[in-house]
């Protein structure tokens, strides 16, 4: 039987997409908003939802933010609101380097996309079962952010 040469290219993407996820098996959640238009809009505020069964594990934490070209900006802040099971919340303002000083985009990506995955805690473990709910603003003058394609966040088990 004869293959057609685009189901060969498919089976091949599974192949390495399966062969990733499985070399990264530190990853206990992740999640990702995707921006309209590549634009992030001051009043788009992505909410994750992290579900905590087990309280003794500590990991790290973070955020993924996908740029391209467009994004006009050497640097990005974030306003990210954090509220636990028992009601408590907490408010924190971040600013991470997007690009060097001289412009090239920092993170992994070729072309147009880059990558940048930034660390936002590490080493901290959940006191409170439950689903633990992180909202994310950007806190940038432009109320349209352009050239996001889309903001995520990562889990994973700390590693010493």
């Amino acid at each position: 039987m004869k293959r057609n040469p685009v189901s060969n290219i498919f089976l091949i993407a599974a192949l390495i997409l399966l062969t990733l996820s499985s070399c990264n098996s530190n990853v206990i959640y992740t999640d990702e908003a995707v921006m309209p238009d590549m634009t992030w809009n001051l009043f788009n505020t992505p909410e994750f939802r992290f579900p905590v069964s087990d309280t003794t594990k500590n990991t790290n934490v973070f955020f993924t933010i996908r740029t391209g070209s467009q994004y006009p900006f050497r640097n990005i802040f974030l306003f990210v609101t954090t509220s636990s099971p028992d009601g408590r919340y907490v408010t924190d303002t971040l600013e991470y380097e997007v690009a060097d000083e001289k412009g090239n985009r920092l993170g992994k990506g070729f072309g147009d996309i880059h990558e940048l995955k930034l660390t936002y805690r590490k080493n901290v473990f959940f006191p409170v079962r439950g689903t633990y709910i992180f909202k994310i603003q950007h806190g940038m003058r432009n109320a349209d952010l352009k050239g996001i394609y889309d903001v995520g966040m990562r889990v994973e088990k700390y590693v010493q």
